[in-house]
This record gives structure tokens, sequence and C-alpha cells, in this order.
């Protein structure tokens, strides 16, 4: 569709996410291929960048003291706290350098799975006259495929990039990546297949299986 304007969301991409010497690795909750996917992800931020294409990159970031954190999630992830995961103004908090996310950068910062929920995220895309949207990041099959069904439910066609995308387990990540192609809430891109995210209404690298190798 011609007329759509995009915008890619990397959501999460963090060191406490993705690094081997994060938080959620220390955690025993490290993501498989994570830094796989970062580097996928970095091709699509820079083709992207190089189309004039926005990025906007979220973190998943707690204050001082964590009194944003939130009952449901320190139930999920107790150990979190006791290695101060994902606090704001650490290196832990901060998108992963091969990203190349920078001062004059735009970054969400969350609280919950949901990249929409309590931010800016969607008056951001409305004034940026965004009204489709490339979305990778970790974890799949929890804040990916939760902002990307907060999306589509906002009425943003999704394309998940789904090599730049990585989840605790390979088989997490595949089921949720078939969850979202099979009730059509995204369609499903692969930037090692071509996919180019400066031309992202181009058909090159979309996926019509629901189950395909990725990161």
């Amino acid at each position: 569709m011609d007329s759509d304007r995009y915008a890619l969301l990397v959501v999460d991409m963090q060191n406490g996410f993705c690094h081997p010497d994060g938080s959620f690795e220390a955690i025993g909750r490290g993501c498989e291929g994570a830094m796989d996917a970062v580097r996928n992800a970095a091709v699509a931020v820079g083709q992207a960048r190089r189309a004039g294409i926005p990025v906007i990159f979220t973190r998943h970031v707690y204050r001082p003291g964590r009194p944003d954190e939130g009952a449901a999630l320190i139930r999920n992830s107790p150990e979190l706290a006791g290695v101060s995961g994902l606090a704001v103004g650490t290196w832990d908090a901060e998108v992963c350098d091969e990203l190349g996310c920078g001062p004059g950068d735009l970054v969400v910062d969350k609280v919950r799975f949901d990249a929409f929920q309590w931010t800016s995220l969607e008056p951001l895309l409305r004034g940026l006259g965004v009204n489709a949207l490339m979305i990778c990041g970790v974890v799949t099959n929890i804040c990916v495929e939760t902002t990307a069904r907060s999306a589509f439910m906002r009425d943003f066609p999704v394309t998940l990039l789904a090599d730049c995308c990585a989840a605790k387990t390979r088989r997490l990540h595949e089921l949720s990546i078939e969850v979202l192609s099979s009730y059509e809430l995204a369609e499903i891109a692969s930037i090692a297949d071509g996919f180019d995210a400066g031309n992202p209404s181009g058909a090159a690298g979309r996926l019509t299986s629901p189950v395909f190798a990725s990161a």
C-alpha cells in the first residue's frame, strides 16, 4: 500500500535482555539467539534510517526503588530486583550499542509489556504521520507480541521482522510467530531473506509460512 507511512519500532533491545552480561542472562532468563537478532535489527535500523523512515526504540526501565515495577511483574521475575535489572540510568537498561541509538533518537520508556500502555508511543506515531509499523525486538512472545497485538487493535498494520526477534527458547519464538501469522495480526518478514526496512511496501523477504528459520 503506497499510502502507508511506516516507522520501525525496536522493542526492548537492551543490554539487560540481550547481552551475555545482562541481568536476564544472570537470572537464567536470557533469550536464545538474542545477539544474532540484535545484529539483524541493526541492519533493519540502517535501512530505515537511510530511507528516512522513523526509528523508535523502547526501553523497559524502572525508577530508583522500583515503585513502578508492579506486583504482577515482581511475581513474574522476582530475582530481577536483586541484580538491579533494567534500573534507569544503568548500562543494563540501555539500548545495545550495535543499534546505534544516540541522544537524538526517538526513545519511549515503558514499565509494562505493552509499549503503548501508559507511554507516549501512540501520540508520537500519530504526530509523525505514521499509520503502519515494522516491529522487532525482545522478548518475542512477551513484549513484542503484546505490542504487536496492541498496534493491531489501534489499526496499525504490523510487519514483524522475525529474524530481528528472540525469546527464551526458539520454540517460544516460533510459537509466537505462528500465532501472530495464523490470526493475521501481523505479516511476517525476514531481513536475511531480503526484506528491506527502507522499502517496507516491497514484497521481498515476506514469509508465507508461520514456521520458518529465523535468528
